[in-house]
């Protein structure tokens, strides 16, 4: 570890210790000793480099690269349940259902 990594890695222990400490900035700073504007500087390089480091690492994507065909998959129902097809969308009812809500969706469905 360089001198310059070491310094981040003691700031960045230096602003979680204010942050868990639930006090201001100024009030966190005057309590150890340590002027307000070196507080900023050094916050503002830790964000730089956690800038600098995203835009050096490759994103990762959960999803493939290019088109996916997805096929409608069926709503599975219960003995005990009710489906309710209104402009294409499939509801599925139960004895649980609060029926307030149940009234909301198909009039916005209808709406659609």
């Amino acid at each position: 570890m360089d001198a310059k990594d070491y310094r981040l890695s003691h700031w960045a222990q230096i602003i979680q210790a204010r942050l868990e400490s639930g006090k201001t900035i100024e009030d966190f700073c005057e309590s150890e000793g340590i002027s307000k504007y070196t507080y900023f500087y050094w916050q503002k390089k830790l964000r730089q480099t956690g800038v600098e480091f995203a835009k050096t690492k490759e994103p990762k994507s959960d999803a493939p690269n290019g088109w996916v065909q997805l096929s409608p998959k069926q709503p599975q129902c219960s003995a005990e349940s009710l489906n309710i097809e209104i402009n294409g969308c499939h509801v599925n009812v139960s004895e649980s259902t609060d029926i307030r809500l149940l009234r909301k969706v198909c009039h916005m469905l209808r709406s659609l």
